[in-house]
């Protein structure tokens, strides 16, 4: 990794998309710590804490109009804005969610070649693996070469390995430096619980804030599949070391260490000091049946490891999630 000293930080301006989500606000907070100016920038405002922004714009970057506003004058770019969500969503919406992001990150990229920015960071995902590599719960952590022969998550997944594609075309083309991260189900406080658009850990520790001693509760699938999750500090830091970094190629960002969805709501019902009765629905839709990050470049290249236990993490988690349902009155 490239070390920034505080000479080099002052006066910088960086621009963070997707500020009034998930990851996006708290990368904010994270950079102003390290002493940038940030201007977040998204269709909506956060909607747990205001943000820590310099500045904070409300914009449609579909618009091509938009991403030029939102770009001008600033040395780098976190490109997070997206349209996604839970497996649920993302299976559901494909031409909503394909269309949506390619208009964001096309015209972001462009945006950022004609105002000269810098440096410009994306955010894959690790959607866009091949689904014949995730067949089975037992299934071999994933290498950063696994992309190809593609086979990618429909819709979602596609549209994440082209834009990975458009980062190294503008690279070579315009010299556009480029950094890509392919996150693996980050989770932490601040983020979507309800509604639809939240991601698996989110949905436990809700359910299971619910739930009295003994109650069923539901699991999508049959319990068997195997993901691995990563806080949402790790998440930021990791952000920031590839950003810095000198590799152009996409790294994944995730936790190695690999659980059953039966595991997780374990885990969280443990926190949670309640016995509960699970029920699995098959109908529902449930993703890939094993899916596991390999660091193996990420530690190598970075010096760096993923820090945040799983029991650790989840413990903030379901701890922040049971008090934003106390105060609505929802438990």
């Amino acid at each position: 990794m490239q070390t920034v000293n505080e000479d080099q930080i002052m006066g910088k301006k960086v621009l963070v998309t997707g500020a009034g989500g998930f990851i996006g606000h708290h990368l904010v907070s994270y950079l102003k710590e390290r002493g940038y100016w940030v201007r977040g920038v998204d269709i909506k405002v956060p909607e747990y804490s205001e943000s820590n922004a310099d500045e904070f714009e409300l914009l449609d970057l579909r618009r091509w109009d938009s991403c030029l506003q939102a770009t001008r004058g600033v040395d780098e770019i976190y490109n997070l804005a997206a349209d996604m969500g839970g497996i649920g969503y993302i299976t559901e919406f494909l031409a909503d969610i394909a269309r949506n992001n390619s208009l964001i990150n096309t015209h972001m990229l462009e945006a950022a070649r004609v105002n000269e920015v810098q440096r410009f960071f994306y955010s894959s995902s690790a959607c866009i693996y091949p689904g014949y590599l995730q067949d089975s719960p037992d299934v071999t952590p994933l290498k950063e070469s696994d992309a190809y022969p593609a086979d990618p998550e429909e819709g979602y997944g596609w549209e994440k390995l082209y834009m990975e594609k458009m980062c190294q075309y503008y690279t070579q083309d315009y010299g556009l430096e480029t950094r890509v991260a392919r996150f693996h189900n980050v989770y932490g406080p601040l983020g979507t619980y309800d509604g639809g658009k939240e991601k698996a850990p989110a949905a436990v520790c809700r359910k299971i804030s619910i739930a009295d001693e003994g109650d069923e509760i539901e699991i999508w699938g049959d319990g068997k599949q195997t993901r691995s999750f990563m806080y949402i500090e790790d998440c930021v830091e990791g952000i920031y070391r590839i950003t810095q970094s000198d590799v152009g190629e996409p790294l994944n960002l995730g936790m190695d260490t690999m659980v059953t969805v039966d595991e997780l709501y374990d885990i969280v019902s443990e926190i949670a000091g309640k016995s509960l009765v699970k029920k699995y629905d098959l109908s529902k839709p449930q993703g890939v049946r094993g899916r596991n990050s390999d660091n193996s470049r990420l530690n190598s290249i970075l010096d760096w490891a993923p820090e945040y236990s799983l029991a650790d993490g989840l413990s903030i988690t379901y701890h922040w999630i049971k008090s934003e349902l106390e105060k609505s009155g929802r438990i």
